[in-house]
Formats: C-alpha cells, structure tokens, sequence
C-alpha cells in the first residue's frame, strides 16, 4: 500500500506502509544509530515524535524483546529507507513489521532518507503527517501540521505507581520523566536498590523516603512544560542529597536553579555523538536523544558551572553545581543504543553517596 510523508515546507515523500494504516501528525525528527531501533521505538523520550531512521537498513536482526527500554514503544511513526523482512539472529523473537503492526505505528519505507534528513538539518525539525490516503488535501494537512504542538508529554509516558528493584546497597531514589529500564538497571547492576517514582510525586515524599542519593531520568518534550516537576526538583536542589540527572533531568535541574533553555534547530539523536570532559579535556562517544538544550550563557557560575561539551557544535553537554553533590549531563550514560564510554559516571554517583554517607 502506498503511504505519503508530507512536511511542513510542503515536501512530499512517496513510499510504502509499513506496520499500521492509521494516520499521524507528529514532529519529525531523525536518529543517526546504526543499531538499536528497537531501544529508540519503546524509548519514551520519543513520545509525540516520528523518527527517520538514517541508516539504510532497518530490522535486519529482528525484534528482541528484552532490548525494549520500556513496556511499549512510544514513537508516533517510523520512516525508514529499508525495511528487512527476513531478519537473521537467534535471539529474534520477531519481525519489525509484526511489532509495528501489534503495537498501532504507522510507518513509511522505501523513500530518501538521505534527501529527507538533509532537509531536516538545512531546515530544521519540523511537523509532518504520515498517511495512506492518496486523496489528501495538501491546503487542509498544512493547517494540520501548522497547528500541531507536542503536549505534556512527560505525564503521558512516566509509571503510574511507585515500584522499588530491591537489592542490599545504597538507596536511590529515580524520577521518573519518561526513563529508560537501563537507567534503574544500572543502578541496580551496581548493587542499588532503586525506588521508581511517578514524575508528579512531590519532593517531600522523596526526602522523607530517606535516600542516599537522588535520580532524575531522561524524558520527551520541551523542559519548559513540566513547571510542577521543576517547583519539586528545586526542593531535592535545597537539600543535601546527592543528585544525578540525565537529559531532561539536566535540563530541568538548570531551570529550577535559575538558568534557560532553548530549542535546537534539529537537535541531537544517535549513538555517536562526541563530548568533552571539561575538567580532564577527554572526548567520550555519547548515545544522546534531545532536541533542547541549558543556555550556558544564562548560568549563575556561583550556582553551576559548564562540565561537558559537544565537540561538534559547542553545546552543553552536563554541569556541576558549585557546593553541591549534584552533577548533571545530557548525553546517556546508560547507553540503549549506543557506547558504553561514559557508564563511569554512575560510578562516580555511587561515589558521591559513599563520600556523603562517610562524611
């Protein structure tokens, strides 16, 4: 069946569908990974976004369940150049067309991802409509797509209930806004009993749980939004336990000590994005997943103080906060998809915790 990816600068891409025939408006945006679709399908950062995956072709390993960083996936569409049907690994459970099909994703293969990509960076991120029918009025989806803004994502995408990955260690308290298993899992791996909260839990109820160090996940949406969650988190800033955050952790941690944000023109989404340690000049390969990032212009260096870069363009890429057991980076040191360079840095969390608690 043909399908249409039609954008926002009245671009029209051509293909074939692919999983399901309903159709979307979503933000378009697009991942550079060579692997881990299916970590990039089930991450909830992704929610209120369809993904144009750049590398040429997908699903050749099949689906795997227990790669998912979530219980479902949270995409709203995938655009892909090629999609595998005969996936080749024994630990393949299934096909990524099956799993598009089960979970309600529509889908398009077969057009330019190149050319679309490039159109993206040139252009910028931009909203699009994924859709089977070939009678579409391209005056009425260009409204569509003009009025289109993601939500609250952050609510849509974090648990319902608070459940704890019991073990003997340190105590560590995760908020939840939209994390990745891999988040708590490491934690865990490192003999930290983890305690997941809802992101809408207020910051006494955390404190009051006593734990040895604070957790704030990645997440989807503009940080600007969750106006309730920064109000908690600048509560967990005034206490002394030690904080990690990650992607929008980091970046609501700097809203809610008084630093900006702001949108990138189409962000960065991949496993291979390099950043500098600032501190020791180290260049570490990074997973990332955002399309906002802190302003460094607006930090109060009595507050935070730059801690990493991007090498390709500059941007902030983590802080340390002056005084402060806190440290924050934007990349994903957790690394579902991508390297595993700087899973040191949960590590150095636990550290943090051991000073604190010997102090």
């Amino acid at each position: 069946m043909k399908a249409f990816l039609i954008l926002e600068d009245g671009h029209v891409f051509t293909g074939k569908s692919i999983g399901s025939t309903r159709e979307i408006v979503s933000e378009i945006v697009f991942n550079t990974s060579m692997t881990g679709y299916l970590e990039v399908l089930t991450d909830p950062s992704y929610s209120g976004q369809a993904v144009v995956m750049t590398w040429p072709l997908i699903g050749n390993y099949g689906i795997c369940y227990e790669d998912m960083e979530s219980e479902k996936p949270w995409v709203d569409g995938f655009i892909v150049r090629e999609l595998s049907r005969l996936p080749s690994n024994f630990r393949s459970k299934d096909t990524i067309q099956n799993f598009l099909e089960k979970n309600d994703i529509p889908g398009i293969c077969g057009i330019d991802t190149r050319a679309l990509t490039k159109i993206l960076r040139e252009s910028g991120t931009m909203n699009g409509m994924i859709t089977t029918n070939e009678q579409f009025d391209m005056e009425e989806v260009q409204k569509r797509l003009k009025g289109y803004a993601t939500g609250d994502e952050v609510s849509k995408v974090t648990c319902t209930d608070k459940y704890t990955l019991s073990r003997e260690g340190f105590k560590v308290a995760l908020l939840d806004l939209g994390a990745k298993r891999n988040i708590s899992r490491s934690l865990n791996n490192r003999g930290c009993e983890v305690t997941v909260y809802p992101s809408y839990t207020s910051a006494e109820e955390i404190i009051a749980s006593k734990p040895d160090g604070i957790m704030l996940s990645n997440g989807p949406g503009d940080p600007k939004a969750c106006v309730k969650v920064i109000e908690e988190i600048r509560r967990l800033y005034e206490t002394d336990i030690p904080v990690f955050a990650i992607c929008l952790g980091h970046q609501l941690m700097a809203l809610a000590t008084g630093a900006d944000t702001y949108k990138l023109k189409y962000g960065h989404r991949g496993g291979n994005h390099p950043v500098r340690d600032l501190k020791t000049g180290r260049v570490y390969i990074s997973a990332q997943n955002h399309g906002y990032a802190v302003d460094t212009k607006s930090l109060n260096p009595a507050v935070a103080v730059p801690a990493f870069e991007n090498v390709n363009d500059g941007t902030n890429e983590g802080l340390q906060y002056v005084g402060k057991n806190i440290f924050t980076v934007q990349f994903h040191p957790e690394a579902c998809p991508g390297p595993k360079d700087s899973g040191y840095l949960f590590d150095r969390f636990i550290e943090m915790m051991e000073e604190k608690k010997n102090a």
